[in-house]
């Protein structure tokens, strides 16, 4: 290693003794006001196009390894549903959704809808973990990922980016950044992205059933006047990626003679206006999109003659949502202004109202099913961090929101139920030093309650409660010298924890079919720790070192079947996680090399089957010339098996009898790719 290490200086031009600079100040945009991230209440890994360029990233997915207690959920061709803490949803069949971990991008809320989680000209993905329900409401439980595009800049820039992969990968981006005026810039960026995928339909004779297809497109426009910045954001999306990743074999080739599909068309506004009064700033976010979900898949993984009776079944789930929000938050103009300079607090109203029309077509349904949901919500907040002393601070926040719902379906079910939610949190910071603190943070975090939807049910699985939860969060936060340190230690109380459950049910030929609900369990505990390292060895090498430990467990949890799963871990929740990387960076040479790992988990609260524990390893080289940058990427190099997905409580292969056992759906294996960017 050392050897390396020395090539790489001798190559960068850069003397291995050469002194460690100190560590940049990063700024955290997703709470209220941007900050320094020493300075907030709140455990958050910030992440930039470096480490989206050592990864050879295009997608989110492709960044979890690097932050520590986040999971997510496959099923689908991309990670659509994640899990911070334990915490967050699973699967995309039942209808209506409630979320835990909010996703945000460039202000437009796409929770439970990560599939267009796309890096296309990254400013930095700011993964905050635990409650935000002062700033994010109901949707905001576990935490809240926030990507953020790079904003128009006053100077003119281009950039084009071509990268191969391995398994037919491609991908094709062009920035291009225009200032109109002294008052006005556009900001233009387009991505184009294909590839195969790992799979391989033997019963067709393809390669590309699994695989992705996806088109983005977006527009930034800022105006700035002399007391006041407007910023419009135009979003088009166009996901048509295949779905066809479980096999009967448990292998990576596939039998389906209907492969399904996952499928995702967008079109987003957003703006945010900022006017500047006399002492104070007001601000007034508004979005607006409209999307066309499609989700569908080969129910018996085969093809028809594989069945003794010629059972044969797809099930396709399609959506168009509409989602419409108005924000006005009143705040000082400046950090540190209000109450004789002591403190600082923002005021703000919420709305937004939200809307799915789903068609389920289903082979054993006699026809389409339908349904209507809708959901208006209004919610008043406020946050006030105040100087006790030179040293203590107090923070405090609170959020109450009313959500009213309408749900009906051609099964004539109707529902229309009014909650009143409330959550928030109170805080104390002791500065040690002017770049260390301490921080103690009791915060509420809260989760609509809902119903379900199957009349087949039992009246009392019908409808569930709403969810709430206390997490006690101890941190400390420092920069010195060329050193970044973050530490916590957190322990969530759940009440009315909602569980995803699903039984299997016979048919009258001898198949079966799935019933998926949403119940509660009394209780749970989700608690644990996180680090965070960053060091600058010298001008050219620093070290990133990240690593969460999480225990969770129902204290209180009897099932539909009657067992009782107190003292379980919970699903979706592996007990370690972590990430080391080593980054090298001079004038015309970078290098990158790290190491995740990850335990194994449960698939879910209803069956035994569990993933497997892993460590991977990946690595960059890059070469920089003038205008030009030439990188060599891989993820996974040690090819590791990595699992995404688990059933265990069915069998569907009628070779076998149909006998229960366990299936898989497969991660990335080794993968590697080039990467030429070119910027005049």
């Amino acid at each position: 290693m050392r050897g390396l290490l020395y090539l790489l200086a001798f190559l960068g031009g850069q003397p291995i003794t050469a002194l460690a600079e100190e560590m940049p100040e990063i700024t955290v945009t997703a709470e209220f006001r941007p900050s320094n991230d020493i300075e907030t209440l709140t455990s958050v890994t910030v992440l930039n196009d470096s480490e989206q360029a050592a990864r050879g990233a295009s997608h989110l997915e492709d960044l979890l390894g690097l932050v520590p207690n986040l999971n997510f959920a496959s099923g689908a061709s991309r990670a659509r549903f994640f899990q911070i803490r334990g915490i967050g949803e699973r699967s995309q069949f039942s209808d209506p959704i409630n979320p835990s971990v909010g996703i945000m991008i460039d202000g437009m809320d796409f929770s439970n809808m990560g599939t267009i989680a796309h890096l296309t000209d990254l400013d930095q993905v700011e993964v905050l973990r635990g409650p935000q329900g002062t700033r994010f409401g109901a949707n905001g439980l576990a935490g809240l990922i926030a990507i953020k595009s790079r904003d128009p800049e006053p100077t003119a820039s281009a950039q084009i980016k071509a990268s191969l992969a391995s398994f037919s990968g491609r991908n094709l981006t062009a920035t291009l950044n225009q200032p109109l005026s002294d008052e006005t810039q556009v900001r233009l960026s387009l991505s184009k992205e294909t590839a195969n995928g790992l799979y391989r339909n033997q019963y067709l004779g393809k390669d590309d059933t699994n695989g992705i297809d996806e088109t983005y497109a977006r527009l930034k426009i800022l105006n700035t006047g002399a007391h006041y910045e407007a910023l419009v954001t135009l979003l088009h999306a166009n996901v048509n990626n295949g779905f066809d990743a479980f096999s009967l074999d448990n292998t990576v080739n596939t039998l389906s003679d209907e492969p399904g599909f996952d499928r995702q068309k967008t079109n987003a506004l957003a703006t945010r206006i900022t006017l500047n009064l006399d002492k104070n700033r007001l601000e007034i976010l508004g979005t607006l999109s409209q999307s066309e979900l499609g989700y569908g898949y080969d129910e018996d993984w085969s093809f028809v003659g594989i069945h003794p009776f010629g059972y044969q079944s797809t099930d396709h789930y399609l959506r168009d949502r509409s989602h419409q929000a108005l924000e006005v938050r009143l705040l000082p103009k400046a950090v540190g202004e209000a109450f004789n300079e002591r403190g600082d607090w923002v005021i703000g109203l919420y709305r937004t109202q939200q809307g799915t029309e789903l068609t389920r077509l289903y082979t054993f349904a006699p026809g389409p099913y339908t349904s209507d949901y809708q959901n208006d919500a209004t919610a008043l907040y406020a946050e006030l961090d105040f100087n006790l002393s030179d040293k203590l601070r107090w923070n405090s926040g609170a959020r109450i929101e009313r959500r009213s719902r309408t749900f009906s379906d051609s099964l004539a079910a109707a529902f229309n139920p009014t909650e009143t939610l409330w959550g928030g949190r109170i805080g104390l910071q002791y500065h040690l030093r002017s770049t260390a603190n301490l921080y103690l943070r009791v915060s509420r975090g809260f989760k609509a309650g809902g119903f379900n939807t199957d009349g087949t049910l039992s009246p009392e699985l019908l409808e569930y409660d709403a969810e709430s939860l206390i997490e006690t969060e101890l941190g400390f936060k420092t920069t010195f010298a060329a050193t970044r340190l973050k530490l916590a230690l957190f322990r969530a109380d759940r009440r009315d924890q909602q569980i995803k459950s699903s039984f299997v049910r016979p048919r009258s030929d001898g198949s079966t079919e799935f019933v998926d609900f949403v119940g509660n369990a009394a209780e749970g505990v989700n608690q644990g720790i996180e680090v965070e390292l960053e060091h600058q060895l010298s001008n050219a090498f620093s070290l990133r070192v990240a690593g969460g430990l999480l225990d969770t467990v129902f204290t209180q949890f009897i099932n539909e079947f009657g067992e009782d799963l107190g003292g379980r871990d919970q699903a979706q929740a592996p007990r370690y996680t972590g990430s080391v990387a080593l980054n090298y960076q001079a004038v015309s040479t970078f290098f990158n090399l790290s190491i995740d790992a990850k335990d194994e988990y449960y698939f879910s609260d209803r069956h035994a089957v569990k993933s497997r524990a892993y460590t991977t390893a990946n690595a960059a080289f890059g070469l920089k010339k003038q205008a030009w940058e030439l990188t060599f990427w891989g993820r996974n190099l040690t090819d590791q098996t990595i699992l995404t997905r688990g059933f265990g409580s069915f069998g569907n292969d009628p070779r076998k009898d149909y006998v229960t056992e366990p299936y898989y759906q497969f991660g990335s294996p080794r993968t590697l790719g080039v990467t030429l960017a070119f910027e005049p």
